[in-house]
């Protein structure tokens, strides 16, 4: 029961939900930026140089191995580095939206930590009392 206690209190703090929700989100965003890059900027970008679906690119290493009846017995090798640049133009897009939060958190920071703190006048008793102080350290 003291391990279940403990393991409760652990689950229950706020880092630990907080992570999780943040796991959660970062799921789908990558979602969204899979499907913003295989669906939005691929295809014209194919198109551009000539029709390729970048997925479809590789280099055969080995040959698929048929039998005499012309079945498969061991598939083809392959090298695929069109799905390598597929996953690396995800990978900068899903850094660049990451860059850009961190300057937008760091520049409200940055306003936060510039505002001034106001000082208030001190009321009629404060500079009542202020006086007596430093009458009194006379």
């Amino acid at each position: 029961m003291k391990i279940l206690n403990e393991f409760k209190e652990f689950a229950m703090r706020g880092n630990v939900i907080d992570l999780a929700v943040g796991v959660i989100i970062g799921g789908a965003f990558g979602k969204i930026v899979t499907s913003l890059v295989n669906d939005i900027i691929m295809p014209p970008f194919g198109a551009i140089i000539g029709g390729v679906k970048f997925t479809d690119l590789s280099v055969v290493i080995k040959d698929k191995v048929l039998d005499a009846a012309g079945v498969e017995i061991a598939p083809a090798v392959t090298l695929n580095y069109g799905n390598f640049i597929q996953m690396t133009f995800e990978f900068i897009i899903i850094a660049f939206s990451i860059f850009i939060m961190i300057k937008g958190i760091n520049t409200l920071k940055r306003k936060k930590e510039a505002t001034p703190a106001t000082s208030e006048e001190p009321s009629a008793q404060e500079r009542l009392l202020m006086e007596i102080r430093d009458l009194l350290k006379k």
